[in-house]
């Protein structure tokens, strides 16, 4: 199973990413986490202290690996014919919470130099993820789907966009749903996060409603998970926590699906 998880910043997407990779290995699926979004911090939700975090390099800043798979021996000609299966055993970091994580890097802004190479890599990792390997994968994306081509996009068995009650929140979403959609993912679903009373979840539901967008499931809000956030603790080992049990009943779904 592929599935990507989208959002505009800020709205937790990072969390349900997070929660729905703990719950396919705790169900015994091997398990890929990918974090694609510009700002990662997967790592610390999967359970690795800082230290360990600030240690993996992203696969878009590793020169040498980068180097050696796209050096055509010409300069400014890429190889773009190049293995990455490699880099899936090689540079994938096991996490206390059984799952397997990629942080794949973004291409970065001006002055930054050409990105033709890491961004070959990181797309061509991605679609060997998405396309041809056997594990479960769960990506942590940034707002939008280019980091999915059109061809790969359709690989992808769902696409959920987190969503808050913020209008700007919901606008992304919507943004998102429709390149998805042109882009031939199939599953699309809304989720509602931080859900703190039904006014909010009835402004996302009559947005969702109005524009055609179907919503999976609603994650409530809980203090706890702020709490942990500011201890540096990750919030996924702990099952009593409310939102921890929607994100693992969404797995649950998920797998039935």
């Amino acid at each position: 199973m592929k599935i990507a998880v989208s959002g505009k910043g800020g709205v937790g997407k990072t969390l349900l990413a997070g929660g729905l990779a703990c719950g396919f290995a705790e169900r015994k699926y091997k398990t890929i986490a990918i974090d694609a979004d510009s700002s990662p911090n997967l790592a610390l939700t999967l359970g690795l202290t800082a230290e360990e975090a600030r240690k993996i390099k992203p696969i878009s800043d590793n020169k040498e690996l980068v180097e050696t798979k796209t050096d055509s021996g010409y300069n400014g000609i890429y190889n773009l014919n190049f293995r990455v299966d490699d880099i899936v055993r090689d540079y994938s970091v096991p996490t206390p919470l059984g799952v397997n994580l990629i942080v794949m890097g973004t291409v970065h802004s001006m002055g930054a130099g050409c990105m033709c190479a890491p961004t070959a890599v990181v797309r061509a990792l991605l679609r060997y993820l998405v396309v041809e390997t056997d594990e479960v994968v769960v990506m942590d994306l940034e707002a939008g789907v280019e980091h999915i081509g059109r061809g790969t996009a359709r690989q992808v068995d769902v696409l959920l966009i987190v969503v808050d009650s913020n209008f700007k929140s919901l606008e992304i979403a919507k943004h998102i749903y429709d390149l998805a959609f042109e882009a031939g993912m199939k599953q699309l679903y809304l989720v509602g996060n931080r859900v703190m009373n039904d006014e909010q979840r009835v402004a996302i539901q009559s947005f969702a409603d109005k524009n055609g967008l179907p919503v999976l499931d609603f994650i409530p809000f809980d203090a706890k998970i702020t709490e942990s956030d500011m201890m540096g603790r990750t919030p996924l080992l702990n099952k009593e926590f409310s939102s921890v049990k929607t994100i693992d009943n969404i797995c649950e779904f998920l797998l039935k699906g």
